[in-house]
Formats: C-alpha cells, structure tokens, sequence
C-alpha cells in the first residue's frame, strides 16, 4: 500500500518544499493511466468521503438535543394518564367496531340459518309424499335394471384395466 502512493507523495511533498503553486495541475512524470494510480486515488477519494461523512454526523449528532424529563413532576404523570386513556379509548372503539361487525355477520348467519330451517321443515313433509313406493313392482324393476347396468359398467371398466383389477 505504501508502494502505490509514493509517486504522489513524492510530488506533493516537492511541490511543498519548493513552494511551487502549481503542485495541484502539476503531475510531473506520472502516468494517469496507470492502474495502480487509479486504485491510489480511488482509495484517497474514499477516505476523503468517509472523513466528510463521519464530520458530519458528528456535527448532526451534536446538533440534537438532548431532553430530559423528570418523571416524578405531576405535570408528566398528567400527561401520561392523557396518552394512556387516549389510547385506550382508540383501543376500545376498534374493538367494539369489531364486535359489531361480528354481531352483523352473526345475524345475517342466524337469518339464514332460520331460512334453511323453515325451507327444509316445509320440503320434509312433501318429500315423504313424492318418494316412490318401494312395494310397487315397477320400481323394483327399475332398480334391478340400474343395478344390473352399474355391474355391467364395473366389468367392462376392469376389463380395459386389468393393472386395475389385479388390485
């Protein structure tokens, strides 16, 4: 590291015991282009910035000031019950918003509730009438015939299938 900053400092330095004041413009036999240069100046740049950065927080961090309260004056315990009970009551109304919000939606649910009850007391009574007689022959029929279409749907599927069948 010091390698690369002493041809810079080797001008700054001449310049500085000459008294010459064009050491700013002034790059004597140094090559701009050279890369170990730029990393020297990069590493120069930064540390400047770093400097000015840190300068100022430091003003920023004077600057600010500093309160201090006495927590046994009245006037704070005062002032404390008023934030707390503000809070407080913000706390409570939010919590009666959603009360009242789940007592809406529990009411429409016992609306509808009660609509099913009704709907469903009043169909009970017409489906006993349009239920199918099971003594009748003709239904007996019916459903031989479905039975024998569903077993004959199971055989023809598990025979297209016999991975399924061998299960």
């Amino acid at each position: 590291m010091g390698d690369e900053l002493t041809g810079l400092s080797r001008v700054h330095f001449a310049n500085r015991e000459t008294g010459d004041d064009k050491a700013e413009n002034d790059t004597g036999d140094l090559n701009l282009d050279d890369p170990e240069l730029e990393k020297a100046a990069t590493r120069i740049q930064a540390a400047f910035r770093g400097h000015t950065t840190r300068k100022t927080l430091g003003k920023m961090a004077e600057g600010e000031e500093v309160i201090d309260i006495d927590l046994n004056d009245p006037e704070v315990g005062i002032a404390a019950t008023k934030i707390q009970a503000s809070f407080r009551g913000h706390k409570a109304r939010r919590e009666a918003e959603k009360a009242e919000k789940a007592k809406a939606t529990d009411g429409e649910l016992s609306e509808e509730l009660q609509k099913l009850k009704t709907t469903e007391e009043k169909p009970a009574a017409e489906e006993e009438e349009d239920l199918p007689d099971l003594n009748d022959p003709e239904v007996n029929k019916a459903a031989t015939k479905i039975q024998a279409h569903f077993k004959g749907h199971l055989v023809r599927k598990t025979l297209k299938d016999p991975k399924d069948a061998s299960n």
